[in-house]
């Protein structure tokens, strides 16, 4: 459950969450010989995979259902018609676990990437692809959290608020510098930003000016400034000046 302090929880909190129930562990076990089964499990069935009573098996799979990790549903098994009342039935609810910490997106790179692979041009090489890509994507993203929530005008305060939760939700970690300015704590695509840091800090910088042109920020823009240990790109105030 999303605390006060943090109304919209990244992914890393959910996965943490989902690992914090698991750590007790007939619910780990009944959740490993629930998805061996290859079929819907009763109450019975998964008490009786740890030794437990069905009560306390009912509690167990209950915290596993709120964690998001099994589904559950009413039915008889097989599928069968009987007479009586039918049991509840659990399965796993298909969501894979991943924890890292920092948080890494590369399945975000890697979907970036196969898109510019699949759709570059023959006037584009490799990177221009790839960058093109990466800001129709965070565009794409943009408007349809504009769409969502319909801030109308937005200036550079308020528009870097709107920032933070994608930005948090996507492993970004964003440090507020100044009420105009935004830090990235940390790289999501590390360490392959690592290993071709031209190609994915492109990317990187072209995804975010494509989100801030989608949501419609205004004053604000991506910029490259790396910094070791964090992210290659802040959020910060358009210079007028040059």
């Amino acid at each position: 459950m999303a605390s006060d302090l943090n109304p919209h929880p990244s992914a890393a909190d959910a996965a943490l969450e989902s690992l914090s129930v698991l750590g007790e562990e007939s619910r780990r076990r009944m959740f490993a010989f629930i998805r061996r089964a290859g079929r819907p499990v009763t109450r019975d069935e998964a008490a009786a995979s740890v030794g437990i009573s069905r009560k306390l098996a009912a509690f167990h799979l209950d915290k596993l259902v709120d964690a998001g990790l099994l589904r559950a549903h009413y039915e008889h098994p097989g599928g069968l018609r009987r007479v009586g009342r039918q049991p509840k039935l659990y399965e796993p609810s298909g969501i894979p676990v991943q924890i890292s910490i920092p948080d890494r997106r590369h399945e975000l790179l890697a979907d970036m990437l196969l898109d510019a692979v699949l759709d570059k041009s023959e006037e584009e090489d490799a990177r221009q692809a790839a960058a093109r890509v990466a800001g129709e994507h965070g565009r794409r993203l943009g408007e349809a959290e504009r769409k969502a929530t319909r801030p109308g005008r937005l200036g550079p305060e308020r528009g870097l608020t709107l920032c933070e939760r994608m930005l948090d939700q996507h492993g970004f970690e964003p440090a507020r510098e100044t009420p105009t300015r935004l830090r990235l704590r940390n790289c999501p695509f590390h360490p392959l930003a690592a290993k071709a840091p031209d190609l994915v800090c492109a990317m990187n910088h072209a995804f975010l000016t494509g989100y801030l042109e989608g949501l419609q920020v205004n004053g604000v823009q991506a910029v490259l400034a790396p910094r070791p240990g964090q992210c290659c790109v802040q959020l910060a105030p358009i210079d007028r000046t040059t």
